[in-house]
């Protein structure tokens, strides 16, 4: 079983979707925080994590993924989540941490629920 941690950053217009796969535990924690932190300070706020490859988290990946969200909306950035197993969706439930990620059942509607960035591409209804 391939247990190591992997944060893979992929961008979708002004959104930044990382990809989390393997275990998030205390070992792992750093790497989701560098990803983090790298995307803000590029500016990029908006942000969907994609844990559908996301095996196992421990208390230090749930308190990692609080410390990123808040980091995020500090910035003045979204942060969404994505591909919940019901393990790690069973684990937010108990944390509370569930209230405060806006999960989505796919890419398509996380990426729509973002605000307008003046992406002059969207289509427009009329």
């Amino acid at each position: 079983m391939n247990t190591n941690f992997s944060a893979t950053i992929r961008q979708s217009g002004a959104v930044s979707l990382v990809d989390l796969s393997g275990r998030l535990t205390s070992f792992e924690a750093g790497a989701l925080r560098e990803a983090i932190h790298r995307l803000l300070k590029e500016g990029r706020k908006n942000i969907v994590l994609n844990l559908n490859a996301l095996q196992y988290l421990d208390s230090s990946g749930i308190g990692e993924l609080a410390r990123s969200y808040a980091s995020v909306v500090k910035e003045g950035g979204q942060m969404k989540a994505i591909g919940l197993s019901s393990r790690v969706e069973e684990i937010l439930k108990v944390t509370k941490l569930y209230q405060v990620f806006p999960e989505f059942p796919s890419e398509e509607a996380a990426l729509e629920s973002f605000p307008e960035t003046g992406n002059k591409n969207s289509t427009r209804r009329t």
